[in-house]
């Protein structure tokens, strides 16, 4: 004030205005207040006189600092907490949120000669003021002896500080209850070597003057904390190289830290500032003003490809370019050279461009995981991860795009479900990473695992012993890999291969009781309830969809669909039986009907980025520029989901082939549907039988096409091309099988009267016999096509032959 006084006020983010709590009558140096819940009591530490004014005024018997409790409501009495040369925090606890009235609280004293203990305060209301009850000494109890560094988690009410044991520190927490009790409840050991002599605290309010002195020669060190039960320690110590600089993570959730040595781009002294951290829940930040931005992702640090270390522009943080800083709250820097704080995060804007622009397989991954978890999913912004994709494909050498978006979009929509869900379900389709990041190199070390003592605790904590127990039992192999499915699907599909897959599925149908049968009537019935949950949600047939997707029978798809429901039930199964089955059904199903929803959104926004319509599915032309490109992004998409054995919704082969007929020249087309690539489904095959006309080079193609059909689906389609090639080939194929049918059966006599118009040509005579014969003994391969029989046979070898012989068949 102009009068030399020193105010204190509470600063109101509704109003944007201070609340005035008290005034001094004089020029203070206040060094740390808090006010309680109630706004009936301050406490005020503050400096009465330097070193130099207590000389000259010969006040050596006066204490250099003061303490005071101060009655608030109204101003009133105060009262001396401490009155000593050396310098102390004051913090009050807020163990209950949004508790309004109280007769207690309590007070925390954080001593510059390394102990703090806290102060339990009663208070009672006399009349229209609230005053202090005790009249003696307040009751205190020691928290901490010995420490050298502590931090205060105002959010979470939690007291973290260091111990220094030899060559190595211990680092505990103490945590605060709303029954006023308190109790250690973490300790961990760490390989930091802390020589200061100094205190060194971390949100316990900023000192400039004695924090820049304590900065230049202390531990830069800060805990952080996220809602996923992540615990990190973040350190940097002045390196002795000038243009470098080293800063390690301390993953104790993970068991293990990594210490990341950075070479910087320019060494002026006077823009070189201590690395700053910062918490973003899902990501940690080492920010060095001027020089790099390094957000490290907590959940899954164990490969450097998904953080992300920008540079130059990339790493600019508006406003605080040449600040000091520090992270008191997640999401939240205080620039202490002005005294200003600012709620930071992550723009989606930038980083979207930032993935536009990225060079290096390292970015592009990083920011695609960032985008798809830090922002979780949102119509428009998996819009433009998908067009980005789209124009990628051939760009990202080290990993499939394709892959990585399905793999972390379910990861994300699945895991807030259930508690745990995280460790079990894959984040990546990575296994490993090679990469570097150039003028960065990076050392990990194990490290063992803090000890946690709580009982009954829920929160953070419980999330923190949950992750702590995945460490013991080896991580890695707690999330669900595809290898047993991909072996399971090639067992049966090789079962299938020994009959006909028409008449293998009808024999699951029967009442048998043999396990394979039942088994396999399980693994469809898996499918159909993941295909009922898909047409409830609408997310392939609606009237006014975009891709004309056919709701069509792919029976290899639906068992591929119904083992991974089967396999992805059993793992679950096996770690979340507190959970219970039904809800494991039900995250299962969601899981794969997620899955195929993804698969169909990729198709709808590339559809929509070419500008395709609905009714593009018929032969007569060929394709355009933008269906050849879908084209190749769906060839794309099936090579993603083979390498992750993942079933695909209905109607994809059918498009897929569609546009490979539209698309293909004819030698590429039947060299895609010989490698695999392109799949005969009956609904494409039938329409461009039917639709064709029999030109020259329709010919060509349909009887390339019906060459290599398989023996189910050739009977079923053959039927709808009217022409004399393939009148053949059904014929030759019918007599083949009554042949073979036949067997070593003999025939009875006298041969049973045909109704065929005689033909005087014996040896074709005998063969009509003979197959009548057959037929009537009740061996018809062909029950379901009424017009193949033995006077079909006759007639198109009768056609087939005047036709040999330039002869007009009448």
């Amino acid at each position: 004030g102009n009068q030399r006084n020193t105010h204190i006020g509470l600063y109101d983010l509704q109003t944007k205005q201070n609340e005035h709590l008290y005034m001094f009558e004089r020029d203070l140096r206040i060094i740390s207040c808090s006010v309680n819940n109630e706004k009936t009591l301050l406490a005020v530490s503050f400096r009465q006189y330097t070193e130099e004014e207590r000389v000259s005024r010969l006040l050596q018997s006066v204490s250099k600092y003061l303490t005071l409790l101060i009655e608030i409501h109204p101003i009133n009495n105060l009262r001396v907490l401490k009155a000593v040369d050396s310098c102390v925090q004051v913090q009050f606890l807020y163990p209950v949120e949004g508790r309004n009235t109280s007769t207690a609280s309590r007070l925390l004293l954080v001593s510059e000669d390394k102990y703090i203990e806290q102060f339990d305060i009663h208070v009672v209301a006399e009349e229209d003021k609230v005053v202090i009850q005790n009249s003696g000494q307040l009751p205190r109890a020691r928290v901490a002896d010995d420490l050298i560094w502590a931090q205060w988690d105002m959010m979470e009410q939690r007291l973290f500080y260091i111990v220094p044991k030899e060559s190595k520190s211990t680092l505990k927490c103490v945590q605060f209850y709303p029954d006023e009790n308190f109790n250690s409840i973490l300790e961990s050991h760490l390989d930091i070597s802390v020589n200061d002599t100094q205190l060194k605290l971390v949100n316990f309010g900023y000192d400039y003057c004695r924090d820049q002195d304590v900065a230049s020669k202390s531990l830069n060190l800060q805990v952080f904390t996220s809602k996923a039960g992540g615990l990190c320690v973040c350190c940097s110590q002045a390196s002795d190289t000038p243009d470098e600089i080293m800063y390690s993570v301390y993953f104790l959730h993970k068991g293990y830290n990594k210490t990341f040595t950075v070479s910087l781009e320019r060494t002026e002294s006077h823009q070189l500032k201590e690395v700053a951290f910062m918490n973003f829940d899902y990501y940690v930040a080492a920010y060095l003003p001027g020089q790099f931005l390094h957000l490290l992702n907590i959940q899954h640090p164990d490969l450097l490809c998904y953080s992300l270390f920008l540079t130059g522009e990339d790493a600019r943080i508006d406003m605080l370019q040449n600040s000091s800083i520090r992270s008191p709250l997640m999401s939240t820097v205080l620039d202490c050279r002005v005294g200003s704080m600012y709620a930071v995060s992550i723009s989606d804007r930038a980083l979207l461009q930032f993935l536009q622009n990225s060079k290096r397989d390292s970015e592009r991954l990083a920011a695609l995981h960032c985008a798809l978890l830090y922002f979780r999913h949102t119509e428009d912004l998996e819009m433009q991860i998908i067009w980005w994709i789209s124009e990628n494909l051939s760009t990202c050498h080290s990993f499939d795009p394709i892959q990585e978006f399905i793999i972390a979009s379910l990861y994300c929509r699945m895991c807030p479900e259930t508690q745990n869900l995280d460790k079990l379900l894959p984040y990546t389709s990575l296994l490993d990473w090679i990469g570097t990041i150039p003028g960065v190199t990076c050392a990990t070390d194990i490290i063992s695992l803090p000890m946690l003592v709580f009982q009954n605790s829920k929160g953070f904590w419980e999330k923190l012993n949950s992750n702590l127990e995945s460490i013991k039992y080896a991580e890695p192999h707690l999330h669900y890999h595809n290898n047993v499915l991909r072996r399971e699907w090639r067992s049966v599909l090789i079962g299938l291969l020994l009959c006909s897959f028409g008449d293998f599925y009808l024999f699951t149908n029967q009442r048998e009781e043999r396990t394979t049968t039942a088994y396999l009537r399980n693994i469809f019935e898996n499918a159909r309830n993941v295909m009922s949950l898909n047409d409830s949600c609408s997310f392939f047939f609606s009237e006014e969809r975009l891709v004309p997707l056919f709701q069509e029978e792919d029976y290899q798809q639906q068992l591929l669909m119904g083992l991974m429901v089967a396999q992805l039930k059993d793992h679950l199964m096996r770690h979340l039986q507190y959970v219970g089955k039904k809800k494991i059904d039900q995250i299962v199903l969601d899981y794969v009907a997620n899955l195929l929803n993804l698969v169909h959104q990729i198709m709808k926004e590339v559809w929509r980025r070419y500008q395709l319509h609905s009714c593009i599915f018929c032969f007569d032309k060929r394709g355009s520029a933008g269906e050849f490109a879908v084209f190749h992004i769906m060839s794309r998409i099936l090579e993603a989901a083979n390498g992750m054995c993942m079933p695909l919704p209905p109607g994809f082969h059918t498009l897929h082939l569609g546009l490979g007929v539209r698309c293909l020249p004819l030698h590429t087309l039947l060299h895609y549907i010989d490698n695999g690539i392109l799949h005969l489904t009956e609904t494409c095959v039938r329409k461009l039988l039917k639709d064709l006309d029999d030109t020259e080079k329709n010919e060509k193609l349909k009887f390339s096409i019906v060459m290599r059909l398989p023996e189910v689906l050739g009977q079923k389609v053959r039927q709808f091309w009217n022409h004399p090639i393939n009148a053949n080939f059904i014929a030759r194929k019918y007599v083949k099988l009554l042949l073979e049918k036949l067997g070593n059966r003999q025939c009875s006599r006298p041969i049973p009267e045909r109704h065929s118009v005689p033909v005087e040509f014996l040896p074709l005579n005998y063969l009509t016999n003979v197959l009548a014969e057959v037929e009537n003994q009740g061996m018809h391969p062909y029950e379901k096509q009424d017009h193949v029989n033995v006077r079909f046979v006759e007639e198109t070898a009768l056609k087939h032959t005047m036709m040999l012989l330039g002869l007009k068949y009448s």
